[in-house]
């Protein structure tokens, strides 16, 4: 069984800047997609970046610039999200997960707020 261990939430103000770091454990063969959702209150959960095998990034447009997603080359089944200029509208609870041997795996969620 695989898990997915996130850390790093919090509180922070507009303009700040957090790194949510995500972990897997377990049986890993092969780690295919590694990367991190958000849902905000009342809204659907959203893609916002992901790493893919090759180490190739995707971010959804509202946090081009701002955030970052990369692996830990010392630590191949660490994925983080360094987020930088933070705005009230990035609040939400972020999700890590994974496609790890053909399988989409979940963390529990940690949650960044970002208020003044």
């Amino acid at each position: 069984q695989v898990q997915l261990v996130e850390s790093g939430g919090g509180l922070v103000q507009p303009g700040g800047s957090l790194t949510l770091s995500c972990a897997a454990s377990g049986s890993i063969s092969r780690i295919l997609v590694m990367g991190w959702h958000r849902q905000a209150p009342g809204k659907q959960r959203e893609l916002v970046a992901q790493i893919r095998s090759g180490n190739v990034p995707d971010y959804v447009d509202s946090v081009k610039g701002r955030f970052t997603v990369f692996r830990d080359n010392a630590k191949k089944n660490t994925v983080y999200l360094q987020m930088n200029s933070l705005k009230p509208e990035d609040t939400a609870v972020y999700y890590c997960n994974g496609v790890i041997d053909l399988t989409r795996y979940w963390g529990q969620g940690t949650q960044v707020t970002v208020s003044s």
